[in-house]
């Protein structure tokens, strides 16, 4: 069953080291590629790390695995990608006149991947 969560993409050090040698690393790739939720949703959703989910809004989906926050680094009901391919998908187009578009705080809904 679906359950809807708040998705704020974002720049972790992980993310930065793992760039200094290239965005096709695997370090990188798994950085960018990797949803983090916290481990009382997991628990409630019958999630473990490594479980592929199915993430979508009104702008796109993607399909990614999971691993649990750290500690209290986020609130029940809240995920966090690094920003790169699949965090884009999740994105609208509409910038505000910015040049970027919304990315923080983004409504999507979660499933376990079939």
């Amino acid at each position: 069953m679906p359950e809807a969560f708040i998705l704020i993409p974002g720049r972790t050090s992980e993310q930065g080291t793992t760039l200094n040698e290239g965005k096709y690393t695997e370090g990188y790739q798994t950085e960018i590629n990797t949803l983090q939720v916290t481990p009382k949703d997991m628990q409630r959703m019958g999630l473990v790390g490594g479980d592929l989910v199915r993430v979508w809004n009104e702008f796109g989906e993607v399909t990614v695995p999971i691993k649990a926050s750290k500690g209290d680094e986020l609130p029940p009901g809240l995920l966090f990608i690094s920003y790169g391919d699949k965090s884009s998908r999740l994105m609208g187009l509409d910038t505000h006149g910015s040049g970027m578009p919304d990315s923080k705080g983004l409504d999507v809904w979660m499933e376990k991947a079939p």
